[in-house]
């Protein structure tokens, strides 16, 4: 029931060259070393090529629409050839709408404000932050963890054979987790909900830097995603899908743009005509330089081949997952199991340690960026650790005693830019840690826990 089959091992490339990738940083025992970023499911480096097409325009910036000046129209012209090229990028169908926002979790919101009256949702409490809480004035119903796959087609079939039937109704449901990176069977949970009658938006901020994703395929009425994910810098987001409810809500923003005509009344109010396409949901000005990183990296990973992307990065995750389970002291968080497909994202734990001591450890003295913490996905953190997530203590004691829970976690991610030297670096780093300890003092500023010195 997964979503996508690794590609052959004998495909693995070279990394995409992506901006900072020749930075060195300060070792806090002495020295540099060349930064190894691990923390692309927070934000992924911008790829040279998108930073290479955005300088080449920067020159002729004007602003977008509606400008007479020869800058203005190439701006214009840019800006919706952009759109174009996600609704590609993404197997739009002819009718779907291209929406440019700031990011996922605007992308999240704006669906939400477009919900016809009435409308019933339904999310699993394993989503990320953004696609679990924009639905808090809907009629929402969150959903139990599942353990498998096929677990979650049941449990979304039978909340969705309770519903009331004739009522509109909108599943959401990420395509892979921000913490254990696992695919989800979005095909299978996209038929169960047209199965009942109700709509399905998939939240592809994790997916779409990894796997190809495509609306008309995995059956889905909406995908959102963020282009700060998908190596593209400048705060822009997408959510591409049907038209009708997004044409009959109110605008998201109200401003210029988004108005096709405005006139006063005679009782001192004003009536607005509003578009009805994509731009009613995009008033202000727009963010043309954002919106066409955007569409670089997606002409830059569809021209790198997905198949050879796929399969370098799965090559990586061996290399990570092999390298931990060497380590009898860190546990893997998973909720499928071991065998779960999965992209570029591993949270673990480390027994005995404190989880944010261990990641400033792994910086300071390594040059390795992780993140730690709970990764804005409370819900599916307190499943993966059988405890309610909290904020730790002092960062230089212990975070658990042998045998007790952890109370948060560390996550490495990684992806198309990645070198294998980071990921090796990374699994050398963890092992030298769990047997020698940190060679260096550390202390809790700001809530943050960082070198003492």
């Amino acid at each position: 029931m997964s979503v996508f089959t690794a590609a052959a091992d004998q495909s693995v490339c070279a990394p995409l060259p992506v901006l900072g990738r020749d930075v060195t940083v300060p070792l806090v025992t002495g020295g540099e070393v060349t930064y190894a970023a691990l923390d692309y499911a927070a934000s992924a480096p911008a790829l040279q090529r998108v930073w290479d097409d955005v300088a080449a325009y920067a020159p002729y910036y004007g602003s977008v629409h509606r400008g007479a000046g020869y800058l203005s129209q190439l701006s214009t012209d840019l800006f919706e050839n952009a759109r174009r090229t996600v609704a590609a990028f993404l197997g739009c169908r002819p009718a779907d709408q291209v929406v440019f926002t700031r990011s996922t979790t605007d992308s999240l919101n704006l669906l939400a404000r477009a919900l016809p009256a009435g409308c019933q949702v339904f999310v699993f409490e394993t989503e990320h932050h953004a696609s679990l809480l924009p639905w808090q004035d809907a009629q929402v119903t969150y959903l139990d963890a599942p353990r498998t796959p096929q677990q979650a087609v049941r449990t979304l079939e039978r909340a969705l054979a309770d519903r009331d039937p004739y009522g509109p109704a909108l599943v959401c449901v990420t395509g892979a987790s921000n913490v254990t990176g696992e695919l989800w069977p979005v095909r299978e949970l996209a038929a169960a909900a047209h199965a009942h009658g109700a709509r399905i938006v998939l939240d592809a901020a994790q997916l779409a830097p990894h796997h190809p994703v495509d609306i008309r395929d995995l059956d889905v009425d909406w995908v959102a995603f963020s282009g700060h994910k998908l190596y593209a810098p400048f705060g822009c987001g997408v959510l591409a899908g049907r038209a009708d409810w997004l044409q009959a809500a109110e605008p998201y923003l109200a401003g210029g743009g988004a108005s096709r005509k405005v006139a006063r009344r005679q009782d001192g109010g004003v009536d607005v005509e509003w578009h009805d396409s994509a731009a009613r949901h995009e008033a202000g000005s727009p963010n043309v330089i954002g919106a066409y990183s955007i569409a670089s990296a997606c002409k830059a990973l569809t021209e790198a081949g997905w198949d050879t992307l796929v399969a370098r990065e799965q090559h990586l995750i061996r290399t990570v997952r092999e390298g931990l389970a060497e380590v009898p002291e860190v546990k893997i968080l998973s909720l499928f199991g071991d065998d779960a497909p999965r992209v570029g994202v591993i949270s673990f734990v480390v027994e005995g340690w404190n989880s944010s001591h261990f990641a400033a450890a792994l910086s300071a003295e390594y040059g390795i960026g992780v993140r730690d913490g709970l990764f804005c996905a409370h819900p599916l953190l307190r499943t993966l650790l059988g405890t309610d997530p909290q904020t730790q203590g002092e960062c230089g004691a212990p975070e658990a005693a042998p045998g007790e829970k952890s109370l948060n976690a560390i996550r490495v991610s990684f992806g198309a830019g990645t070198p294998d030297e980071h990921v090796e670096r990374f699994v050398t780093a963890v092992r030298e840690l769990v047997r020698d300890g940190a060679k260096w003092q550390y202390r809790t500023e700001d809530g943050r826990c960082v070198p003492a010195v």
